[in-house]
């Protein structure tokens, strides 16, 4: 029979093995493989495809007038505030016209002083035309007397010269627009001295049509060159605001520069397209992306950018293998297009891509794998993926050519 001792000591061991057996019980269930990691993926997908050429824009008016005077004197009368549409040959300032109306007052004076010694000769001279025939006077007198008519003739002629021109001066003291177009805010104010030819009273441009300028690189324009047959002239482009809006209305090119850079070492052609503007939103100064379509791809594989991993300098995609594991393939890179990449080597059509749940995934990893479309992931072949890859690498991969454009 055991003692007390031992009996407690059989307890106490019993009760040891019995949390152990549990505890590692509990620990292996713990340890049990996990499901598949998160995956989302879509298909790749392979179709005709435009190249979107993309090129940063500024808008400037078609036409831009520094507005001037044209006497000098001080600033009388404003009848304009900065900022308004004005119309051709509306009246925007009032100059001092006190000098000048004394000087037009002059010279009529003096023209008509003019006149009247001209009218006397004249007289002189018809009567002395009918002495003559009668030889009442000498043929010197008479033809002193036409020569008298002619000089007086000339003087008229002058002062005639020096009313109209006193005339234009007062005149010229209403500052009239130029063109039809918009004020700039910084207009002169009343009590200004305007000096004629020199001080600017106010900027005046047209903001209905606009010019969109923007440039494009040499290789670009061989490219388009050969595409558009050597005529960019007509083409049509469209414009992305800086809030990401696309504006309604579709502009056409309507001007090439002549040379490359211009007279400057940058190497690039600049380009201006013109777009109706009826609602004056365009406003110059304003920049924008600038959208013209070149070539058509045959049968373009396209991945989403954000499925693309770049390291050293070479990119790749994971995709679903047929086992269900990932599988990574190196890719070469076509243009860009949208949200998408154009894929000339690595990736078969149908192919699924993984574009979420890329962060740590290596190869050879057993996938969970949850299908979407390229609607629900917001993808465009018309807009850019702003929605960065969780590859935890720069997936950002930059296949664009050289020069200003980039496709899209």
């Amino acid at each position: 029979m055991l003692s007390k001792g031992w009996f407690k000591i059989i307890c106490i061991f019993t009760l040891v093995s019995t949390t152990t057996l549990i505890f590692f019980g509990c620990g292996a269930k713990q340890q049990k493989p996990a499901a598949g990691a998160q995956v989302k993926a879509m298909a790749a997908i392979q179709q005709d495809t435009p190249l979107i050429f993309e090129y940063a824009g500024e808008v400037k008016g078609t036409n831009e007038v520094a507005v001037q005077s044209r006497v000098s004197g001080s600033v009388v009368d404003k009848y304009i505030h900065g900022g308004e549409q004005v119309s051709a040959g509306q009246a925007l300032y009032r100059i001092d016209g006190g000098n000048y109306i004394s000087a037009l007052n002059q010279a009529k004076a003096t023209l008509a002083q003019s006149q009247a010694q001209l009218s006397n000769a004249q007289q002189d001279l018809s009567r002395y035309t009918q002495l003559i025939n009668s030889d009442a006077i000498s043929d010197q007198t008479y033809t002193n007397q036409q020569q008298t008519v002619a000089a007086y003739q000339a003087v008229v002629e002058a002062n005639v010269a020096q009313v109209n021109k006193a005339q234009k001066d007062y005149d010229d003291t209403i500052v009239r627009a130029p063109i039809d177009g918009r004020l700039d805010v910084n207009d002169v104010a009343t009590g200004v001295y305007a000096t004629a030819g020199s001080t600017t009273l106010v900027t005046l441009g047209t903001v209905n049509p606009v010019y969109v300028q923007f440039s494009i690189s040499e290789n670009e324009y061989l490219k388009f060159n050969k595409i558009f047959n050597g005529n960019f002239i007509g083409k049509e482009v469209t414009l992305t605001l800086s809030d990401g809006s696309d504006y309604p209305i579709t502009g056409k090119i309507a001007q090439v520069d002549r040379s490359m850079g211009n007279g400057t070492s940058t190497g690039t052609l600049t380009v201006k397209a013109l777009f109706n503007n009826p609602d004056t939103l365009l406003m110059p100064g304003m920049f924008a992306r600038v959208k013209l379509t070149g070539e058509t791809v045959k049968d373009a594989i396209l991945v989403p950018q954000r499925a693309v991993q770049q390291l050293l300098n070479k990119s790749f995609v994971m995709i679903v293998g047929d086992d269900g594991k990932s599988v990574s393939r190196v890719v070469t890179l076509g243009p860009k297009v949208g949200s998408y990449y154009i894929i000339q080597d690595g990736i078969n059509p149908g192919d699924n891509v993984v574009v979420e749940g890329l962060t740590k995934l290596r190869e050879g990893v057993p996938l969970n794998v949850t299908t979407v479309t390229a609607d629900q992931l917001g993808l465009s072949l018309t807009s850019g993926d702003n929605t960065s890859a969780d590859a935890g690498t720069d997936n950002n991969a930059d296949s664009d050519s050289s020069g200003s454009g980039q496709n899209q």
